[in-house]
């Protein structure tokens, strides 16, 4: 199921289901504000995005509240999570899942909205995408994510990044599969449990932010995903930013031991960096390391 397209004149919605809007971030936020509604967009701020009632969010009702809200309401033509942060995954059992499959939108976030973006795809089949924050539209020095977003929402265009970009091939190999992931952290929680991420016939893309996450514990991560059969269901593996002193493809090397023999490729277009295309999860991709553009979509995803 994939949402529709925006077109100028429709109105945005903006939810902050991770960490609370700070007074030093709405001067950046009034940037991205400004930059689309000069694009011809209008923007809506949900009824709990600037909550703080924890002293460390909002709450895990007022978050919900806010993202059933948005794609209930007829007005809102695409919903984008302001910021990142770390505990959108508080929000699962308070969405109304009925009402966002049969209200297909738009949905865009990276980082911590890994949670969200994976889960909805679960329990929806509702494409999804991770991409620029609405934050981070502007808070780079590059116009970069904000072009993805205009190629991959108002054009539909299928490429991932642009042509400049780098593909490094890791493991040789040719693939297809759907696109599931996101943040390794957050993927990692999904692993197991209630609200799971199937990873049967994926291409998984895997991104982390070194300040947070050392070499130890992206070790760490890539090891319980391999104590727990993720590399044995998956068909190809997409590497994108990691500023670590041990490059993320040598840990995750060094995990798989040479024993599954899917492809693996690495690009620096996604992440926490200027670099970010639009990735759509659940959509049909593939991996092919004798092209010079190593992942390419199959499908459209939206319309």
């Amino acid at each position: 199921m994939i949402p529709k397209k925006l077109k100028k004149g429709d109105t945005i919605g903006l939810i902050a289901p991770s960490d609370p809007i700070q007074k030093e971030d709405l001067e950046i936020i009034n940037n991205s504000i400004n930059l689309m509604k000069k694009n011809g967009f209008n923007i809506k701020f949900a009824p709990n995005a600037l909550s703080n009632k924890l002293g460390y969010s909002a709450t895990a009702k007022q978050k919900a509240e806010d993202i059933n809200y948005m794609f209930q309401n007829e007005e809102i033509k695409a919903i984008f999570c302001i910021s990142g942060g770390f505990n959108s995954n508080i929000t699962f059992d308070y969405l109304d899942y009925d009402k966002i499959k049969y209200n297909p939108k738009i949905i865009c976030g990276f980082s911590d909205s890994t949670s969200i973006l994976n889960v909805i795809y679960a329990k929806t089949g509702l494409v999804t995408f991770h991409g620029p924050t609405f934050k981070a539209l502007t808070s780079w020095q590059t116009q970069y994510g904000y072009e993805e977003v205009m190629k991959r929402f108002v054009e539909g265009g299928l490429s991932l990044g642009k042509v400049e970009d780098e593909h490094i091939t890791i493991k040789q190999g040719n693939a297809k599969g759907i696109l599931v992931g996101g943040n390794l952290s957050l993927v990692n929680q999904m692993v197991s449990g209630k609200y799971n991420i199937d990873f049967t016939d994926k291409i998984l893309f895997l991104e982390e932010l070194f300040v947070e996450t050392p070499p130890a514990l992206v070790s760490s991560y890539l090891y319980h995903m391999k104590q727990n059969g993720v590399f044995d269901k998956i068909k190809g593996i997409w590497l994108g930013n990691y500023d670590g002193a041990t490059s993320i493809e040598q840990i995750l090397l060094d995990t798989l031991e040479g024993e599954y023999k899917f492809p693996i490729i690495k690009t620096n277009n996604f992440g926490h960096i200027d670099k970010k295309t639009v990735i759509p999860i659940g959509t049909m991709a593939k991996i092919d390391t004798s092209l010079d553009t190593k992942i390419q979509l199959l499908e459209k995803c939206v319309e």
